[in-house]
């Protein structure tokens, strides 16, 4: 866990007169799950890309797997597995086609016994020759998982890999991921789903092209400086408008059978509910902030840079 495999350092990236990634600095050590989250266009995607050599950095530098990110790209990529947002294998081949042709690729000494074994570690076997544009969502992203990782790299890169994929398919995939950390692979995903995220050893949230928050779930919570009560009662929908309104107060949201009401000064947002706690039909109590509180939090504060 102390080995470094990525370290970059003010990292940027430029699109005529737009700047999507705006001096990024990140590390990663080995067996590292660090979960990168981020709004859509905020430069995640992009960020992945530089630091796997598919995309030329205009400014900044950095290593990845001991490789300069400005003149080894060629290394780095021979030594990283990336997953793309879409599936990006052939449709009207099979599932053992497909990795035969990305064994190839990889220049694998023994083609045919690397994909006998990717296809064991990853329960496709049984299902080898099937097309792969016949998959659920779930095993599609099981073979996209299986060309990634068929030569062994040691560090993988996963951008938005389980969109589209039912709550059984995602555990699974992240049960996945974790048995390859423990086993040294260090991994890197960017995720829009915050259970998602809290399965991660860390996290980085970067917003709009710079990265503004990062650590552990607890330390990204405790550090956004967010306080929230639960409100429980009846005419909750038509309450929350108003409490929107309402100084002291930055969020309101819809939990089930209750509101999650959320600011950064706990007085005010105390005094801006204490008309309601003396209702007897209403109950207020201070509850856990979530993730997706500091996200939506963190998403109105950095001001959009491609608008």
């Amino acid at each position: 866990m102390d080995e470094t495999v990525i370290d970059v350092r003010h990292l940027t990236k430029r699109f005529g007169d737009r700047t999507v990634v705006d001096d990024v600095s990140l590390i990663v050590r080995r067996g590292e799950i660090v979960g990168f989250l981020g709004p859509n266009g905020s430069g995640k995607t992009t960020t992945i890309r530089m630091m796997c050599g598919l995309l030329r950095i205009d400014a900044g530098e950095g290593q990845v797997l001991g490789h300069d990110l400005r003149t080894e790209s060629g290394a780095i990529k021979d030594q990283v597995g990336y997953m793309t947002q879409r599936f990006s294998l052939y449709e009207d081949l099979t599932i053992e086609e497909n990795l035969d042709l990305v064994a190839g690729l990889y220049r694998l000494p023994d083609t045919a016994a690397a994909v006998r074994d990717t296809l064991a570690s990853l329960g496709l076997t049984s299902r080898r020759r099937q097309l792969a544009g016949r998959l659920s969502g779930g095993w599609k992203q099981r073979l996209a998982l299986a060309a990634c990782i068929m030569h062994a790299p040691q560090l993988l890169l996963l951008d938005e890999p389980t969109a589209g994929v039912d709550p059984k398919a995602r555990r699974e995939f992240w049960d996945e991921i974790h048995a390859l950390a423990a086993e040294g692979m260090t991994v890197l995903v960017s995720t829009h789903y915050m259970d998602e995220a809290e399965r991660c050893h860390r996290i980085s949230y970067i917003a709009y092209g710079r990265l503004i928050a990062e650590g552990t779930v607890a330390e990204v919570i405790a550090a956004s400086g967010l306080h929230t009560r639960l409100l429980t009662g009846p005419g909750l929908e038509a309450l929350a408008g108003q409490l929107r309104e309402t100084a002291g107060i930055d969020q309101v949201a819809a939990f089930g059978a209750a509101l999650h009401v959320v600011g950064r000064d706990p007085a005010a947002l105390d005094a801006a509910l204490a008309p309601l706690a003396g209702d007897a039909r209403m109950r207020v109590s201070p509850t856990e902030t979530s993730l997706e509180d500091v996200f939506i939090e963190f998403m109105a504060r950095s001001p959009d840079n491609m608008a």
